[in-house]
């Protein structure tokens, strides 16, 4: 590779040579050399090695698997890469409305099944549960279930649940920097448990979300189940074609 003298360090030259190689050349799970392998092909220093794998990893690239290696992320088949948290309070300010969030339960439970499968945990793991109404200019908007591994957020209580939103406390509080979110969302009916705090009778049409959150290490750190009034939310999704 071309010495610093050229512009770029070495580091960021190894970075933009892996990136290409990983988007043109391999496929998602396809093991990486090792770092003294990388060393040898390139002709760079461990350290410099180990530079740019770290910042690899920190934009969502490749992940590592103690004792086996580092592996290409599938991060890229997610359903979307978020060049920010979506959030309910900047959203809503957007619009010239005020936000306001209450939480109704926070509690630590058990990973059934289901939840075991989405955040990759095993049965029976701990998880923290969180159920929040959303509000602007004081109507119901939507009552969210959020579910965190609670083994990646130990300590996390209600009186820093309720200090700042929550994708500020997966950033500044656990250093869960967030690289992808897989969502869905279909029109429903609203139960009788969440027609009550969205201020709607039972049976009214909803839109029904739900978002699975990744980190830059690939790991589920949030699944949220939503219910939205349809009279009052308006989802909007923006595609951007690539060249």
């Amino acid at each position: 590779m071309e010495n610093s003298s050229k512009g770029k360090s070495l580091y960021y030259q190894l970075v933009d040579t892996l990136k290409e190689r990983i988007e043109t050349q391999m496929i998602p799970h396809d093991k990486l050399l090792s770092e003294r392998e990388l060393c040898q092909y390139y002709g760079v220093s461990r350290t410099t090695v180990r530079l740019a794998l770290q910042e690899l990893e920190s934009q969502g690239y490749i992940y590592k698997k103690h004792g086996k290696g580092t592996f290409v992320s599938d991060l890229s088949n997610k359903c979307s890469s978020l060049a920010g948290a979506y959030s309910f309070t900047e959203e809503m300010l957007a619009l010239g409305r005020t936000p306001k969030t209450i939480i109704l339960e926070f509690r630590k439970i058990e990973a059934n099944k289901q939840l075991a499968k989405i955040l990759n945990l095993s049965l029976g793991e701990a998880v923290f549960k969180i159920k929040r109404l959303r509000l602007a200019d004081d109507i119901p908007l939507m009552v969210e279930r959020s579910y965190l591994p609670a083994k990646l957020f130990i300590g996390l209580d209600l009186p820093l649940l309720k200090s700042k939103p929550l994708y500020d406390v997966f950033l500044q509080d656990y250093e869960h920097h967030i690289q992808v979110a897989e969502e869905e969302f279909y029109a429903s009916i609203v139960q009788k448990k969440d027609a009550e705090p969205l201020g709607i009778s039972d049976g009214a049409p909803i839109l029904h979300l739900k978002r699975t959150t990744y980190n830059t290490k690939n790991e589920v750190i949030e699944y949220t189940e939503s219910v939205a009034r349809a009279d009052q939310f308006h989802y909007k999704i923006r595609h951007v074609r690539g060249n």
